[in-house]
């Protein structure tokens, strides 16, 4: 029987390099030439540092213009409030990987709701969706693209016949 499954995650070998890319932006820009600014991975977290708050906000959109060229959903990042120490600001960025229950939950009752003829049932933290027909597969995932349920990038993995 057909089946995929829906899930959220972030590549971290890309993520290593959108935050390579990002500071490569950092370097070469005149307007942080001499300035105390950087970012460092550690996981699924970017800290940035920098010494005022609109630099935070514009090396966050560099993050984010480096996250888009990696192939990353900037929709997975959750942006923390900065804080100050000493002269520098610091901001913590954390990548959402995985669907919590609720999640999972929600997009299992909208593909229910569209009446495909598709079972899906939750498995820790994705879904699987199965089907007599890979036709009935691909308007499941037609649907969920369309119109995502949750505020979370979603990838369609482990597509069997």
């Amino acid at each position: 029987m057909p089946s995929f499954d829906i899930v959220s995650e972030v590549d971290l070998h890309q993520l290593t390099n959108a935050v390579d890319q990002a500071a490569r932006v950092i370097n070469n820009r005149f307007d942080f030439k001499g300035v105390d600014a950087g970012f460092e991975r550690d996981e699924r977290t970017v800290a940035l540092h920098a010494e005022a708050e609109f630099q935070l906000e514009q090396m966050e959109d560099m993050l984010r213009s480096a996250l888009i060229k990696c192939d990353i959903d900037p929709q997975a990042m959750d942006s923390g409030e900065p804080v100050g120490s000493g002269k520098l600001l610091r901001q913590t960025i954390t990548l959402r990987h995985g669907l919590d229950s609720q999640q999972c939950k929600t997009i299992v009752k909208t593909i229910k709701d569209a009446k495909l003829k598709v079972q899906a049932q939750i498995q820790g933290d994705q879904v699987r969706v199965t089907g007599k027909k890979r036709d009935d597969l691909q308007q499941a995932i037609a649907l969920l693209r369309d119109s995502s349920p949750v505020d979370l990038p979603l990838q369609f993995t482990n597509f069997r016949d």
